[in-house]
C-alpha cells in the first residue's frame, strides 16, 4: 500500500463516528444487565442509540459497495488478508443484525420502542414469548461476538500502526486537506 491511499471521506466520517456509538452501546449493554436502579434510563438511552447504529451502517454498508477500499500491502500474508475480509464482513453483519435482533425482540416482547421525542416505532414480529426469548438470548450472544470481534478489530489496527507501520491504521485515520 502507498501512503496516498485511503478510505473515503464518508467511510472515515462514519467509521470514526461508529466506533464511539458501538462500544458506549456495548456498556450500555452491559450497564442494563447489571444493574437494577440504573435499567430503565439505561434502556431509554439504548433503544435510540441502536436504531442511530442501524441508520448509520445501513449507509456505511452503501458507501461500501460504492466504493472500493484501499488495498491491503502486498506483502500481507493470505491468511492476514482473509482475517481481515471476515472480519470486516463480519463487523457490517453484527451492527447490521444486533439493532434489528433488538428491535424484534422488543416487538415479540409486546415492548414499544420509544425514540427521542416520543416517536414510536412499528412492531417487526409477531408478539410470542418463546421468540422474545429465542431473540434475547440471540441479541446476548451476538453482543458477546462483536465485543470479541471489536477487540481483534482494534488489535489488528494497532498491530498496523505500531507494528507493520505498513498504512493500513493512516488509511482510515488520516483526515487532510485531500478529502
Amino acid at each position: 500500500m502507498n501512503g496516498h491511499e485511503r478510505f473515503n471521506l464518508t467511510a472515515r466520517v462514519l467509521h470514526w463516528t461508529m466506533a464511539p456509538l458501538i462500544v458506549a452501546m456495548l456498556f450500555v449493554g452491559v450497564g442494563m444487565v447489571a444493574s437494577v436502579a440504573n435499567r430503565p434510563w439505561l434502556i431509554d438511552l439504548h433503544r435510540p442509540l441502536g436504531i442511530a447504529i442501524l441508520v448509520l451502517v445501513v449507509v456505511r454498508l452503501v458507501n461500501r459497495l460504492r466504493h472500493r477500499p484501499p488495498p491491503l500491502p502486498a506483502d500481507l500474508p493470505r491468511w492476514q488478508v482473509l482475517a481481515a475480509l471476515a472480519s470486516h464482513w463480519l463487523l457490517y453483519a453484527l451492527m447490521l443484525a444486533m439493532p434489528l435482533a433488538g428491535w424484534a425482540m422488543l416487538s415479540a416482547g409486546g415492548y414499544p420502542i420509544v425514540l427521542f421525542g416520543g416517536v414510536h416505532l412499528p412492531a417487526i414480529a409477531p408478539q410470542d414469548p418463546a421468540l422474545y426469548a429465542w431473540l434475547r438470548d440471540a441479541h446476548g450472544w451476538a453482543a458477546r461476538l462483536l465485543f470479541a470481534t471489536v477487540l481483534l478489530h482494534v488489535a489488528a489496527a494497532l498491530f498496523h500502526a505500531w507494528v507493520r507501520r505498513d498504512g493500513v491504521f493512516g488509511s482510515m485515520a488520516r483526515f487532510g486537506r485531500r478529502d
